[in-house]
């Protein structure tokens, strides 16, 4: 069967079925699973066969089928009570015309009532199902009486002219949208990062829904296709963490979500590789000519071997190469940069303790992927996290060991606090074993109030060695500089084409770090040096460490 008459079929028993589910399930929520399971069946089915001479036989055939599959691996101990069973709970009055109209409508309320507001719900069941006086529910709800007796008259009303007219083919009811790439700029909260909130379909297809203009719960609700009761919950969760803000009852989107045209992949994927061909590679030369990675301000230990108790360890130019040209292609040519937008005007401060701006990708149908996109899958950071000595400045990327997970922050800080003690005194065994599994340190004999150690990180040892080193960046940057503004300029005229208004802000701001901190040109100047065979791939042992600098705060 085509996939548009499979697609008008189901959606015609959307409801039925949800009917079905609501009237066989002790809760709301397992009648949303089974009608989704039914649903996804039916449509399936649909799709594959050509044989089917009666559609309503078929769709009722499965939906028992699943249901009975349902009961079987169901578990035995659910408190409730079916919502066939509230029936007997409700007045019987005699076989009347108005009673009968009447048990119509409590039967129909019983299938329709997840379509209901949460006001409306809440009392539709404490008069229908709880056998409440309106003068009570009034009084509990501390609302009108005369409210009250609006919301029942709107639902038998609803119910009474038919409830189908409601439900209309939502765009992403068959085609729901997914986040290839979700990420936080800023620091998380204690809920970790901003991809947890995101793990679920249904959250990322209501912040979609409202990306270009504000909807209400209903008509997000319509556009997917589900019940509003559950995108009513949804959406307050992800106003309450700030990923969407509510005014008059409507919803819109507070994060940056990219959805791009082949022809702006085109813009980035040239903007990016050309600087970094002339960025990356000149770095690249600048360094190993100029003999700075011998410096003995620059301190890295690395080794692959087990440390000698009689020798201090020197770590290969390569490896240190794998540190400094992320760091130095993110902070130099600062002077360059445009910072007319803050970070604290634009990001949002989030109930958990998070201060960030979200930002997640979104693959459009036949677009094709920015290049390297499934690098930037692995990619994280640049990271920095400071106290008042040192800053800790680190990315993980498909090269490295991945280390930049939800406790990230208390590991950092961590490191920094013994870090600094370590360059004074000695620390306990616990503390230098915590350093060398966080790939900081190698340590080497028995722990007699000390440990022989080599740093397998990168040391810059004061600010004029740091400053140096961003100077070979500057020189870099501003002697390009013309060329990647040309490069630049049509890229941000095109993302901002595709932004709404009201966050064009936010927007504006993280494109001033195009060529700065920045993880796409970061990963391309990487990407560049690794293909024309420069850098060389790190070993399993290095990928603990790699690309880690701690450098004075200062």
């Amino acid at each position: 069967m085509k996939r548009e008459q499979a697609e008008k079929i189901t959606t015609e028993y959307l409801k039925p079925i949800y009917g079905f589910a609501l009237k066989r399930c002790t809760n709301l929520q397992d009648a949303e699973d089974l009608m989704q399971e039914i649903v996804l069946k039916v449509f399936h089915a649909l799709l594959c066969r050509e044989d089917i001479e009666s559609p309503d036989k078929f769709i009722w055939t499965v939906a028992h089928n699943t249901l009975a599959n349902y009961y079987r691996g169901k578990v035995k101990t659910t408190m409730g009570v079916p919502i066939d069973d509230f029936a007997e709970l409700l007045p019987s009055g005699n076989d009347t015309a108005d009673s009968i109209i009447e048990k119509e409508t409590t039967d129909r309320l019983h299938r329709e009532i997840a379509y209901l507001s949460k006001l409306q719900r809440r009392i539709v069941i404490a008069y229908y199902f709880e056998n409440k006086k309106q003068e009570a529910i009034a009084d509990e709800m501390g609302i009108p009486l005369g409210t009250v007796k609006w919301h029942l008259f709107e639902a038998k009303k609803d119910l009474k002219k038919g409830m189908d007219t409601m439900r209309q083919t939502g765009e992403l009811k068959f085609n729901p949208i997914q986040f290839e790439l979700c990420g936080t700029n800023g620091s998380p909260g204690t809920k970790g990062a901003n991809s947890n909130f995101f793990r679920s379909t249904l959250s990322q297809n209501i912040v979609y829904s409202v990306w270009k203009g504000a909807k209400t719960v209903g008509e997000i609700a319509d556009n997917l296709g589900v019940s509003p009761v559950y995108v009513e919950s949804e959406a307050e969760y992800l106003a309450e963490y700030g990923f969407l803000t509510e005014k008059s009852g409507k919803y819109l989107c507070n994060i940056l979500l990219d959805e791009a045209s082949n022809e702006l992949i085109e813009l980035k994927d040239e903007m990016y590789n050309q600087a970094a061909k002339l960025f990356a590679n000149e770095l690249f030369d600048e360094l190993t000519n100029s003999g700075i990675l011998r410096d003995p301000r620059i301190i890295c230990g690395q080794t692959d071997k087990p440390i000698i108790l009689t020798t201090e360890e020197r770590a290969d130019d390569n490896f240190i190469l794998w540190s400094l040209i992320p760091y130095v292609a993110a902070l130099s040519g600062e002077s360059l940069m445009d910072k007319s937008i803050s970070f604290d005007e634009v990001a949002t401060i989030r109930p958990d303790g998070g201060h960030n701006i979200c930002y997640a990708s979104v693959a459009a149908p036949n677009v094709k992927l920015p290049m390297y996109f499934e690098s930037m899958l692995h990619f994280c950071g640049p990271c920095w996290n400071g106290n008042k000595d040192y800053i800790l400045w680190q990315i993980d990327s498909e090269w490295s060991a991945g280390r930049v997970k939800d406790n990230y922050i208390d590991i950092a800080n961590r490191v920094l606090s013994l870090f600094s003690r370590e360059r004074s005194g000695l620390l306990s065994e616990d503390e230098y074993t915590f350093l060398a599994e966080n790939g900081i340190i190698k340590t080497n004999g028995d722990y007699n109030g000390m440990f022989k150690t080599a740093l397998q990180i990168v040391w810059l040892k004061n600010t004029d060695i740091k400053n140096e080193l961003i100077a070979i960046g500057d020189r870099i940057k501003k002697r390009h500089w013309a060329e990647f503004k040309t490069k630049k300029e049509p890229f941000v005229k095109a993302v901002l084409n595709e932004t709404p208004k009201h966050l064009h802000k936010m927007q504006k701001f993280g494109l001033q770090y195009i060529f700065f901190s920045d993880g796409w040109f970061i990963l391309h100047c990487m990407k560049e040096l690794v293909n024309n065979g420069k850098l060389k791939r790190p070993t399993e042992e290095q990928k603990k460490s790699l690309t880690t600098i701690i450098v004075p705060n200062g």
